[in-house]
């Protein structure tokens, strides 16, 4: 905001171009909406300019650009007295709270007469205190650059410690593998030599056999050619001996062993391995934008283990759809002690279960870390009651599986509006994110705001959110603050009056899709029908069953960015999806109480992050996926609980409407996407 003393308002018009109706900053480049009759139109800054004649007569400064700011206040209070600029000689003794400036007497009595005005010493300690709170905010601040400056080291650290990793680990490898080398080498040497030394001994027989008898043959065919018929006759019989022996003697005549000796290594699962081995563990998850949900967040009964949901994102509220991120859960009691210990589960997908389980009663500090620095909400205010001390709600009453719509074979307590917690205090919580219930509205009844079992509710562009009345059969408008604005139709078949429509057995959920078309949910028929806007048919899908294109009770539909069509199917305990003309997609869901499943599942929306919010009826809660049906967290509404919650939508200021039909009324909560 800018003002003006009579030095710079020149000043200021020469910097300004005439034509111009804004005034940039050249300082801080801060753009501020210049009045009507431009820089000379801009209200003085009396402090300022009493300030700058302070200066200017103090003989002490030679150099005013080097004083002080708060030397020169000082000389000011303890100077003489500061001048009104508007009535010369008078003293400024009073300050206008309306105006937020100081005066004399004489001004509370022209302009400022119909202003509260107050002395100038009595709210001058106040607003000390105010500027002295908020320079310890900014300066408070100031100490964030050496907390990423500490961040950046320790990421250079961590550089440093992996590259060393990463060096030494593959050092080991190559030297394992000249040892494998060197291994193969041995093996191979020591194979081959028991090979050859066979094969040597073999030779060796066979070249002495062949000596002996190339003897033999040639001592015979000598006799035979050159003898005289009495010396063969006298060697006949001894050559004839040696020859037969010969003859029979068994040479090793068949190789004794082979020349198989290869070498096979495998390398390409090696090579696979090697291009895959090693990765890198990182998140671009942050601390303030990351939330845990869930009720043992605020509230434990003592020797009963809970948990609660960490769901992390970025610095740009991105959900990080990653684990392995360092996180750090801590409870201690009031004088600073461990209560007890936690245990971390990740889910590889963002999320995290911290699971932990109290002994004593009192009230404990539960702090979530992530990468040493508190989680938005952190820390938080945890209390432990007895088992026998925590009030029976509604939602402690095994149910019977029954279309909420009907009144057959459903177990239904009487309905009765709840407290704002089954833990309330009359204390306003300090803690923004304890209690997400922003507003709820009506109860049992068929006036204006209340209701009988409503079921359907939709939000507008405008702020507007519509709600179905069942059993009063009519159709309610409200804000988003919710206030009410309009009533309107009763049973019948006349204009304005409500009936079932055209050929549908059932309708129950009804969204529209990117091409205008009508997506409509017939309960009864169990069927998804696809109408024109005019009402044409277009097409249907569907069939009582339990295949992926049959359903069981359907109850809502959304579409989302993709223009795909996404029904709760009730009896199935399943969410399914579908292509715009009806091609089964994928299905997420399964009958249960833990993270991700559903005890028949009714209201849905989808957000602008394409996540997928369902309203778990028999489990009254609301549950968050993201696009691929992943479990990711729960809506908070533990401050005003659920009793078999029916049609759900986001609102225009983005929160999350829900149809609590068991309570009879509507409830907004805030939604962190």
């Amino acid at each position: 905001k800018f003002t003006c003393t009579k030095t710079n308002s020149g000043c200021l018009q020469n910097y300004i171009p005439p034509e111009s109706l804004t005034l940039s900053c050249p300082v801080c480049r801060q753009t501020s909406i210049l009045p009507e009759k431009g820089v000379c139109a801009l209200q003085n800054n009396f402090f300022i300019t009493n300030l700058m004649e302070v200066l200017q007569r103090d003989p002490e400064c030679s150099r005013p650009e080097a004083c002080s700011v708060l030397e020169s206040v000082s000389a000011a209070v303890a100077g003489k007295p500061l001048c009104c600029p508007n009535h010369e000689g008078k003293v400024m003794e009073f300050y206008c709270e309306s105006c937020e400036t100081a005066m004399c007497l004489d001004c509370t009595e022209g302009e400022h007469r119909e202003h509260v005005t107050v002395p100038l010493r009595d709210v001058v300690e106040q607003h000390k205190a105010a500027l002295k709170t908020q320079l310890d905010a900014i300066h408070s601040r100031w100490g964030l650059d050496a907390l990423i400056g500490e961040i950046s080291r320790q990421l250079n650290d961590r550089k440093i410690e992996a590259i060393a990793e990463i060096t030494s680990t593959f050092e080991e490898l190559e030297k394992a593998l000249h040892q494998r080398k060197s291994a193969l080498i041995t093996d191979l040497e020591s194979i081959c030599s028991a090979k050859q030394k066979v094969l040597q001994a073999q030779l060796s027989s066979l070249l002495q056999g062949k000596e002996h008898i190339q003897s033999s043959c040639s001592f015979t065919e000598q006799a035979l050619s050159h003898g005289s018929a009495t010396e063969v006759l006298l060697v006949q019989k001894q050559m004839s001996e040696r020859v037969t022996a010969l003859a029979r003697h068994d040479f090793p005549e068949r190789p004794h062993q082979n020349a198989h000796l290869d070498c096979q290594v495998e390398t390409e699962g090696l090579r696979r391995s090697i291009q895959n081995l090693g990765f890198l563990l990182t998140t671009a998850a942050v601390a303030h934008t990351s939330v845990a949900t869930g009720e043992g967040l605020r509230h434990a009964a003592t020797g009963q283990h809970h948990t609660v949901t960490v769901t992390t994102k970025d610095k740009d509220g991105e959900l990080v759809r990653t684990g392995n991120a360092v996180l750090k859960a801590e409870i201690t009691s009031v004088d600073g002690s461990r209560a007890a210990d936690t245990e971390i589960t990740d889910n590889k997908n963002g999320t995290y279960e911290v699971g932990y389980t109290l002994r004593s009663e009192g009230e404990y500090s539960f702090a979530l870390l992530l990468y040493g620095q508190p989680i938005r909400g952190s820390p938080f205010r945890l209390r432990a009651v007895k088992p026998s001390d925590v009030p029976q709600s509604p939602d402690d009453v095994k149910r019977r599986v029954k279309s909420p719509s009907g009144t057959g074979g459903h177990i239904r307590q009487k309905a009765v509006r709840r407290p704002s917690s089954m833990y309330s205090t009359t204390k306003k919580k300090e803690n923004p994110i304890e209690d997400e219930l922003i507003y709820r509205v009506g109860s049992r009844g068929r006036e204006r705001g209340e209701f009988t079992n409503l079921q359907g509710i939709s939000a507008s562009s405008n702020g507007r959110v519509v709600v179905a009345d069942s059993n009063n059969q009519c159709i309610q408008v409200f804000s988003n603050d919710g206030q009410f604005k309009m009533r309107f139709g009763v049973r019948g078949r006349s204009p304005g009056q409500l009936r079932l429509l055209g050929r549908l057995m059932g309708p129950k959920g009804v969204a529209v899709d990117k091409n205008g078309h009508i997506i409509t949910v017939d309960n009864k028929a169990c069927c998804v029908f696809i109408f024109q806007s005019n009402g044409k048919l277009v097409t249907k899908f569907g069939g009582r069953g339990t295949s992926d294109r049959q359903f069981a009770g359907p109850h809502f539909v959304a579409v989302n960015n993709k223009n795909e069509i996404i029904v709760t199917d009730f009896h199935n305990h399943s969410v399914k999806v579908y292509s715009a003309d009806g091609e089964f997609l994928f299905k997420f869901g399964s009958h249960g109480e833990g993270n991700g499943q559903f005890n028949a599942p009714t209201g849905v929306a989808v957000d602008s992050n394409g996540n997928i919010i369902v309203a778990d009826w028999g489990n009254s809660r609301i549950q968050v996926f993201d696009s691929t049906g992943s479990f990711l967290s729960y809506i908070n509404t533990s401050a005003d609980p659920l009793y078999g919650p029916q049609g759900l939508a986001l609102t225009s200021d983005g929160h999350v409407a829900v149809a609590d039909s068991g309570n009879h009324c509507f409830k907004v909560y805030r939604y962190l996407q």
